[in-house]
């Protein structure tokens, strides 16, 4: 699939781009897109984000005030619902509607920048949030987004990661098929 971080200037200090984009990209890209709201007030922009092509659709804990009624807006509309913490906020947020999400982002970063560190006390993040959805036999997948490279990818995936954002990794150095072959060797 296609991540695509949609970032409004506000939540995060950088704008990225829009609606308009996301559709572009649709006609052209087979894949199914990965859309991340990084932005404030995500309740007023689902149905916009689904007619663009978002087949996942995934929203901060912390930019909803009412988080079972977003992510039931989000399916709803017929996309797969994703919910996303920040490094800093708790698993205990989202405690309540795990079983209501198909995706759980875990930021190793904080988010609005790329090439950042990743912040190793993610991997305690990950483990804890693999361990409970095992012990509730929830189903929805674990995705990292943030320091995904060549020295990360073993812990993350070892820790319970299923689904992996890597951006600098793959489009920084080098050649953009070789960075991401050399990414799927070690996973």
């Amino acid at each position: 699939m296609l991540h695509l971080d949609i970032m409004d200037g506000h939540f995060v200090p950088n704008i990225s781009f829009g609606p308009g984009i996301v559709k572009t990209i649709d006609t052209f890209c087979p894949l199914p897109l990965d859309v991340y709201l990084m932005i404030e007030s995500p309740d007023k922009y689902l149905e916009t984000f689904r007619n663009a092509g978002a087949d996942i659709l995934t929203v901060h804990v912390e930019t909803c005030h009412h988080l079972h009624r977003t992510v039931s807006a989000i399916k709803d509309l017929g996309m797969k619902a994703g919910v996303s913490l920040n490094p800093a906020t708790p698993l205990s947020t989202i405690e309540e509607i795990l079983p209501a999400v198909d995706l759980v982002l875990i930021m190793s970063v904080n988010p609005g920048f790329g090439g950042q560190k990743f912040i190793d006390s993610s991997i305690v993040k990950i483990k804890q949030l693999a361990q409970n959805l095992r012990s509730r036999d929830l189903t929805p997948l674990i995705e990292v987004d943030g320091g995904i490279d060549a020295t990360t990818i073993k812990n993350v995936v070892n820790a319970g990661a299923e689904y992996l954002v890597a951006g600098n990794a793959i489009f920084g150095d080098r050649n953009i098929e070789t960075n991401f072959k050399q990414l799927e060797r070690l996973i």
